[in-house]
């Protein structure tokens, strides 16, 4: 969506270990494709607007939000300062995009919790949680807002617009 950002900020919440791995990803593509990441981190609502400071003086060009509680419930804050600062991100969630966000790739959540359904009735059933094999998420979703990326004065490259899973208008 942004070929030309060169400076990627990542929005973390220190206190959600789910973002360890993710980050580790994101280091990984950063150097791959040769461009910066950073992260700005903040764990509770009165630091996000904080985070944003961070982010606009470091000079990013475009920004990851981690996804988490902390997100879903600033959601509309988050969105609102990306906004102003003419900041293309992308998020975890489909409900930022709803919110106003640009785009989100992630986990499709309701396929989450339907094998979460299976292995709650595995252990009701008397099956020893720890016998369950874990699993990862293989379903994974994509949303684009047209009209945040208009006002961003972005270009929907038309093959990321035929595999979004929705394209909001």
């Amino acid at each position: 969506m942004v070929p030309t950002a060169k400076r990627i900020a990542a929005l973390v919440d220190p206190g959600n270990p789910t973002h360890d791995g993710v980050l580790h990803a994101l280091e990984e593509a950063a150097q791959t494709s040769r461009t910066q990441l950073f992260t700005v981190e903040a764990n509770a609502p009165g630091e996000v607007d904080g985070a944003f400071s961070a982010i606009v003086g470091e000079h990013a060009d475009a920004l990851v939000v981690l996804g988490g509680p902390l997100v879903m419930n600033q959601r509309h804050r988050i969105v609102d300062l990306a906004a102003s600062h003419k900041l293309p991100a992308i998020y975890y969630e489909r409900e930022l995009v709803m919110a106003g966000g640009l785009m989100s790739y992630g986990a499709d959540l309701k396929d989450i919790y339907r094998h979460a359904a299976t292995y709650v009735d595995k252990i009701l059933k008397g099956a020893n949680p720890s016998d369950l094999p874990v699993e990862q998420a293989t379903k994974f979703q994509l949303f684009i807002n047209l009209k945040t990326a208009q006002a961003l004065g972005l270009t929907v490259p038309p093959l990321l617009l035929a595999t979004a899973d929705e394209v909001i208008e």
